[in-house]
């Protein structure tokens, strides 16, 4: 089976590739990317092609489209498809910076400590010699 074969899917999860697939381009994301991200959520819930001789057995599961949603909410995304693509890549690198910026202030933040010297015990062997005799 050749890279990016669907044949091994089912209609129902190709359908549902392609209602992920809309729903990202709505928001503005690239026919590809929206194309790849669709069959990576479907390919996370299903674990892959579900018709019979490809391997099945794996339990599906709704977390990674249930936390799409979550992050988004209704409408979301819609706000930042409005915007030109040179606004939305601008705030990225500002939020990459300040993040690395924050990443590095809190390193430097760990301050090293000495050991601490434990007290040598020298009172337990005065009482041992004094037990033996």
């Amino acid at each position: 089976m050749p890279r990016g074969d669907k044949s091994s899917y089912t209609d129902k999860q190709k359908r549902k590739a392609q209602h992920i697939e809309e729903g990202y381009e709505k928001r503005g994301i690239s026919d590809d990317e929206a194309e790849r991200r669709a069959w990576a959520t479907v390919n996370k819930e299903s674990g892959g092609g579900n018709k019979s001789g490809s391997g099945r057995g794996v339990k599906d599961t709704h977390v990674s489209s249930k936390r799409g949603g979550a992050i988004g909410g209704h409408r979301g995304g819609v706000a930042a498809a409005r915007r030109p693509k040179a606004a939305r890549s601008a705030s990225a690198k500002k939020a990459a910076a300040t993040r690395k910026r924050q990443a590095a202030a809190h390193t430097k933040t760990a301050k090293k400590t000495s050991a601490r010297k434990t007290a040598t015990k020298k009172a337990g062997r005065k009482t041992a010699k004094r037990r033996a005799t």
